[in-house]
């Protein structure tokens, strides 16, 4: 989809068309609809992720907590958006040995337990380099030495990288 044609959608569609790119949070694509016409897809995006830097700090929470654990239960009961069912398909998520899976487990697990919120990252990667289990699993160790504040803001992070990739996958930015 062009941009141009996201630009002129009815609300309720416009509000639907990105209710995937910020993980079961619809609020995010609500507060941003009344602003259009968006210039460009990076223009679209600094405006959602502003959107959420201004939200109150519950919706922010509950937008960390919309997020599922990494090769969790949901994986496994086929129970997670299409999005996220993708990404962690893309990391090999999907394809783990017991014992891999029980790594992970114990890791979100203390994570959960440590921080009250899942590990979050953006699987696909940063800077056009994907995450696979073993990097993953390195990054879920280190940041459980973080603090919570620390955490937390890395986490937003990872869901404002997560909402990029998303959102580069839905509009076209070719001409």
């Amino acid at each position: 989809m062009k941009i141009e044609q996201l630009n002129t959608l009815p609300a309720p569609a416009f509000i639907d068309c990105l209710s995937g790119i910020f993980e079961h949070s619809p609020w995010v694509g609500e507060s941003v609809a009344g602003k259009r016409p968006f210039e460009n897809l990076d223009a679209l995006y600094e405006t959602m992720v502003e959107a959420v830097r201004q939200a109150p700090e519950e919706l922010k929470d509950r937008l960390i907590l919309a997020h599922p654990d990494l090769a969790g239960k949901l994986a496994r009961s086929s129970k997670l958006t299409a999005q996220s069912e993708k990404e962690q398909k893309g990391a090999g998520l999907d394809r783990l040995s017991e014992d891999e899976f029980d790594q992970f487990q114990k890791l979100n697990e203390a994570y959960r337990a440590k921080f009250s919120f899942p590990f979050i990252i953006a699987v696909r990667g940063h800077g056009g380099k994907a995450h696979d289990k073993y990097s993953i699993l390195a990054n879920m160790k280190k940041r459980l030495n973080n603090d919570k504040d620390e955490e937390k803001a890395t986490a937003l992070t990872e869901i404002f990288r997560i909402a990029r990739l998303r959102l580069e996958d839905l509009i076209d930015s070719e001409g």
